[in-house]
């Protein structure tokens, strides 16, 4: 009783505090993440066969991933982070069924924005997710993946 008790704790324990991570691909990669590993636990938000999450449900899930990248752009200014030009990027976002972000996954272009920057936005970012909430909930952990030109 005493050990199936202890088990449950630490159970809950690591659930609820998961590491969260906003990074570069290349980052996450050296770290230890697997991203065939990710890719093979959280299903396609969107494509065009019909394993993707939100069948039936592809404009609303259109709208809460606009509304999650306007919800970025905001923080972003809030915290004084301005781009300066239009800024290319590729984004992969992980997130679990209660729509909190697991992982955001970023990378630039080569020379589309300094080091100094990148790093500014790498931080923000990992402060945005940490509290996040998607608009919609899903019966499994989903991804999606797009290019992205972020702007002031």
């Amino acid at each position: 009783m005493k050990s199936g008790l202890v088990a449950a704790f630490i159970t809950v324990a690591l659930s609820c505090c998961a590491q969260k991570m906003a990074t570069t691909f290349k980052k996450a990669i050296d770290q230890g993440v697997s991203l065939q590993k990710l890719d093979s636990i959280y299903r396609p938000a969107l494509s065009s066969d019909s394993l993707h999450v939100f069948i039936g449900k592809e404009k609303e899930f259109f709208e809460g991933y606009t509304h999650l990248l306007k919800d970025l752009g905001g923080y972003l200014k809030k915290n004084n982070f301005n781009w300066s030009k239009n800024t290319r990027c590729f984004n992969r976002i992980y997130l679990n069924k209660e729509g909190q972000i697991d992982y955001f996954l970023f990378n630039f272009k080569p020379g589309e924005i300094s080091t100094d920057k990148e790093v500014q936005f790498e931080k923000l970012l990992g402060v945005f997710i940490q509290t996040y909430q998607f608009p919609l909930k899903a019966n499994s952990k989903f991804a999606q993946c797009s290019p992205v030109v972020y702007s002031d």
